[in-house]
């Protein structure tokens, strides 16, 4: 199956008696852009649901990488959906998700590449500015599901967390 299908099959199980009509959005991250990467996502959704695509390119602070190790920059996609807990896509938020993470770390003079396939849960609000623009802070943990592991590195072996925080603020557009 194509991955780009995924979205569409989502949609099928949305609740069928909805009158409400499908809308349609994009997301920037302001965390990605704060360490020199970048960040785009999309979304679609109904009612009270939406699901989100995204793309991003993140340079971890070495502060925030097991020590030894540094320059860990990590291209990640992921397919979330969220819950609102009211309509419009305003107020709080519940989300998780699929996410591979494709990372570049290095030590000793040495790097390395490796993937791995972790699940996101998030929590955020969103602060409607106007009928089109919001703002959505929020917070989450990504859990290491499979993947490499026991990477050699120089003469250091690295191992990604099994638990992942992150938080940042999103700014959007609803067409």
């Amino acid at each position: 199956m194509k991955w780009y299908l995924i979205p569409s099959l989502l949609f099928l199980c949305l609740p069928a008696k909805s009158q409400a009509k499908l809308n349609f959005g994009i997301e920037i991250d302001a965390l990605p852009y704060i360490t020199g990467g970048w960040f785009a996502a999309g979304w679609a959704g109904k009612d009270v649901w939406r699901v989100r695509m995204l793309a991003t390119s993140v340079h971890k602070p070495d502060w925030s990488t097991k020590k030894g190790f540094y320059n860990h920059d990590i291209l990640s996609y992921a397919i979330v959906i969220d819950r609102f807990m009211q309509d419009d896509w305003k107020g709080w938020w519940a989300g998780g998700g699929l996410v591979y993470w494709k990372s570049n770390i290095s030590a000793d003079q040495s790097k390395a590449s490796f993937s791995n396939y972790l699940f996101n849960g998030s929590l955020g609000c969103n602060f409607k500015i106007g009928r089109h623009f919001y703002l959505s802070p929020w917070a989450g943990l990504s859990f290491k599901m499979a993947g490499d592991t026991d990477v050699p590195v120089g003469t250091k072996t690295y191992n990604l967390p099994s638990i992942n925080p992150e938080a940042s603020l999103k700014a959007g557009f609803i067409f």
